[in-house]
C-alpha cells in the first residue's frame, strides 16, 4: 500500500463550502440522529478521495443503506481512523494544542460519550470549526458546551499498489 499525503486545504475547503447548507450527493442524517459526522466523512473524503470498502468495518458510502457505520458515526469514526492499517485515511490522538487545519474534534460528556464530530478550520490558539446538525462555519471551539474532546490528527491515507 501506498501512503498518499492528506489534503487539508481541500477538507476545509469543503466543509467552508457545504458547513452552511447539504451536498445533494449525499443523504442528510438530520433525521436520523444527526448529520455530524456523515458531514466530516464527506470533508475526509474531499481531503483524501479514497474509501475503506471493507463491509461492517470500514469506511464508506455508496447510499442510505450501503454505508459503513464508521462513515456516520462518531464512536465507529474514531475507531476506524485510529485503527485503520488498510485503504483510507488514518489518525492518531493528540493534544489540543497540536491540531491542524482539516483535522477532526469530536466532543463527549463527562460520563466519557462522544456524541459530535467537528472540523478544524483554523489551528490553535483560537481553534475555529465547521459542522452539521448544528450548523456551523468558523465556530470558535470554545463557544461549545462539553466535558471532553478528542482531537484526531489525519496522518494521510493509505491507497493499494
Amino acid at each position: 500500500m501506498q501512503v498518499i499525503p492528506y489534503r487539508r486545504a481541500d477538507a476545509a475547503a469543503y466543509a467552508e463550502r457545504w458547513a452552511l447548507s447539504r451536498n445533494p450527493k449525499w443523504y442528510n442524517f438530520d433525521s436520523l440522529g444527526g448529520d455530524c459526522t456523515n458531514f466530516i466523512s464527506q470533508c475526509l473524503y474531499a481531503g483524501c478521495g479514497i474509501m475503506n470498502e471493507t463491509p461492517e468495518t470500514g469506511w464508506f458510502y455508496r447510499s442510505l443503506s450501503s454505508r459503513a457505520p464508521a462513515w456516520t458515526g462518531v464512536q465507529p469514526l474514531f475507531l476506524f481512523l485510529t485503527g485503520n492499517r488498510g485503504v483510507g485515511p488514518f489518525a492518531q490522538v493528540v493534544g489540543r494544542s497540536a491540531v491542524e487545519v482539516g483535522d477532526v474534534i469530536q466532543l463527549g460528556n463527562a460520563g466519557g460519550s462522544f456524541y459530535h464530530s467537528l472540523l478544524v478550520l483554523s489551528p490553535p490558539p483560537e481553534i475555529y470549526v465547521a459542522a452539521h446538525t448544528y450548523d456551523a462555519l468558523w465556530r470558535p471551539l470554545d463557544s461549545y458546551s462539553f466535558s471532553r474532546l478528542r482531537c484526531l490528527h489525519i496522518l494521510g491515507a493509505r491507497k493499494p499498489g
